[in-house]
């Protein structure tokens, strides 16, 4: 497993496994304790390796995966700011469809690698205060049989409650590379939404085909 692959998976689109960046529109944020910030990280972390790692069936643990990203993960915030400046040439409908999608890939990408992640593990590193509204959480993420590599998670607080809002892997903020992938493949196809919601579409049913494996 590389160093961004976990990640990669959780927030992974139909063209490349990266994600997360800025958000395009950002509610008003309260202040965020780091204390606070390291705890919801130790949290999230545990639920979602503990999915990860459970003997439940793929479908069981898909269902455990999604409600640890729908509960921590700002996935609207975080699919809007992806989407970019396409978010306002999308139509009503396009822009419903793409969250469903979206959020479905999410979900997808990572219960359709199961078995590559399990023994994986996490502990927290050290935590820092970026601004006054968010607070970045290093973690090292261990897999029986790879290196240990880092992961940062930058935890705002969205509608009074701490969420990931940027995961930093190797420097990079995975949002910011992933909105460059869609609005390179809208735009490739003459400014049209509807063609990344069709190659969202395929990249979703690829995924369902190979967890059914």
């Amino acid at each position: 497993m590389n160093r961004r692959s976990l990640l990669a998976s959780m927030l992974a689109t139909p063209f490349a496994l990266s994600a997360f960046g800025q958000l395009a529109i950002r509610p008003a944020h309260a202040e965020m304790d780091i204390n606070r910030a390291a705890q919801f990280i130790q949290t999230a972390g545990r639920d979602l390796v503990a999915a990860i790692n459970s003997p439940q069936p793929v479908a069981v643990r898909r269902q455990q995966v999604a409600a640890v990203l729908r509960r921590d993960v700002d996935v609207q915030g975080v699919g809007r700011f992806i989407l970019g400046r396409w978010w306002r040439t999308a139509s009503p409908a396009e822009q419903q469809q793409y969250m469903t999608l979206f959020e479905e890939t999410l979900i997808r990408n990572l219960s359709a690698r199961f078995g590559e992640y399990e023994g994986v593990r996490f502990t927290l590193g050290r935590s820092q205060q970026r601004t006054e509204d968010d607070v970045l959480v290093n973690t090292i993420i261990e897999r029986p049989g790879s290196a240990p590599f880092s992961l940062d998670w930058r935890v705002g607080e969205i509608g009074g409650q701490p969420r990931v809002v940027d995961v930093i892997a190797e420097g990079t903020s995975l949002r910011l590379t992933q909105r460059s992938e869609y609005s390179a493949v809208i735009s490739r196809n003459g400014g049209q939404v509807s063609a990344l919601l069709t190659a969202m579409r395929q990249q979703i049913a690829a995924l369902a085909a190979r967890e059914s494996r």
